[in-house]
């Protein structure tokens, strides 16, 4: 089932990637618009991350995932999920060229940096370790990261396991020679939830370490950076060696000398950028130093 769900899931992400809408898909594959948006938006990331992250079995996973919406039936569902797979990929599309002065220009340059840096990576490529403040505590955080140009070759990849288990594989830009930019979506399609590192590269050949910024969004969803430090593990792009390191939360008293130099780098209170929402009425700038006030404490 799990397999057929993930078909069915990447066809649909496919076919609206290619401007098909779901009033379309609904009409081909028998299921009503909302019911197959539902599936689409809701249901199959929940599906997904129930399976993933949290380790259910599959009833369990999709059982939890439908709860979530109250027009989709299980019946139905897996009564029609081979209808659905095979509705999907009968389905054909135009491929519509737009005119070169009809891209977006900020695009395309996005597409022209992916490509470039493939040729600039090579003495930033290898495994790391980075050194971050935990969200929910005063921890260390350590976390493995991968950089490495992509098997196709058209762009630089950048892989990362986070502290709770979980593996995000995003990619890579470069301002030149001054900055890397690593980007990633910290959920599961459609939604977006982008969290961005900005490294300062120094001028040195195979840096030992990378020093920069980290921006995300916190567990309220209010924008924070923090400090972060790459500190060189490995010159292997292997992915396998990269998978098997985990990261982890460490205590501060659990730490040996050189973290402890990473900790007082990193997790100071200076070291947290973050933003709030102050409940107000009127929005006066009196909010601008309450919020400060809050933040401070």
């Amino acid at each position: 089932m799990t397999e057929e769900l993930k078909d069915i899931y990447e066809r649909m992400t496919f076919l609206r990637q290619k401007g098909i809408k779901m009033k379309e898909m609904a009409e081909k594959s028998g299921f009503s618009p909302s019911v197959l948006s539902a599936i689409y938006s809701t249901v199959l990331p929940a599906y997904f991350k129930n399976r993933e992250e949290k380790g259910m079995n599959e009833d369990e996973a999709l059982n939890n995932a439908l709860v979530w919406v109250n027009n989709v039936s299980r019946k139905k569902l897996l009564g029609s999920l081979a209808s659905l797979k095979e509705s999907l990929f009968s389905m054909d599309f135009n491929i519509k060229s737009a005119p070169e002065d009809a891209r977006n220009p900020f695009l395309a340059q996005l597409e022209s940096n992916m490509q470039e840096a493939v040729g600039r990576i090579i003495n930033f490529s290898g495994i790391y370790l980075s050194y971050s403040i935990s969200s929910g505590s005063r921890s260390l955080k350590v976390e493995p990261y991968l950089i490495a140009p992509a098997e196709n070759g058209h762009y630089v990849e950048v892989g990362h396991n986070n502290a709770y288990g979980a593996t995000h594989w995003g990619t890579v830009f470069m301002n030149g020679f001054n900055h890397l930019n690593l980007m990633f979506n910290e959920n599961q399609p459609p939604q977006l939830s982008l969290f961005h590192i900005c490294l300062k590269l120094p001028m040195y050949d195979h840096p030992p370490f990378l020093r920069g910024l980290y921006m995300c969004f916190d567990y309220n969803y209010n924008p924070v950076a923090r400090r972060i430090l790459f500190v060189k593990h490995s010159d292997s792009i292997a992915r396998d060696e990269f998978l098997q390191l985990k990261g982890e939360l460490k205590a501060p008293e659990m730490l040996n000398e050189k973290e402890k130099a990473y900790y007082d780098y990193t997790c100071g209170a200076e070291d947290i950028i973050r933003m709030c929402n102050i409940p107000s009425p009127q929005m006066t700038e009196e909010d601008l130093a309450v919020e400060k006030k809050i933040l401070s404490l």
